[in-house]
């Protein structure tokens, strides 16, 4: 029986966007009540729902067998994320413009920015 590849678990790190949109909501309703949360939500959610999709897609396949299908499915995501970003976007400038475009890309810059903490974040637990 051929052993089972472990996947790399990326809770934490989406656990952590997630908590940066938060937290840049919070932010934003304390300085500028509604209009302020409402727009770091929104700049939050287009930075966090693509990157949940690509984490979603990416890791359908896995081993040695599935190397081509492993690789297309990258690509496929990375694709996929890019277009969701640019979609949502086209939908918030045209169905909800932010009342404060600073607390959007600012919620949107910080929530990709906790990439940054990806490897400390995704690193495997020592057993020794």
């Amino acid at each position: 029986m051929a052993a089972r590849i472990k996947r790399p678990s990326v809770r934490r790190l989406l656990l952590v966007q997630f908590g940066m949109v938060c937290l840049a909501s919070l932010l934003g309703a304390w300085s500028e009540g509604g209009p302020g949360a409402l727009s770091a939500l929104l700049g939050g959610a287009v930075a966090f729902l693509p990157n949940a999709f690509f984490t979603w897609r990416v890791f359908r396949y896995q081993g040695a067998r599935h190397t081509r299908n492993i690789v297309n499915g990258f690509y496929r995501a990375e694709a996929g994320k890019f277009g969701l970003t640019a979609a949502l976007f086209t939908l918030v400038f045209i169905a909800v413009p932010p009342s404060n475009p600073a607390f959007f890309f600012g919620a949107y810059v910080v929530t990709l920015f906790v990439h940054w903490l990806g490897p400390w974040l995704l690193r495997r637990p020592s057993h020794t």
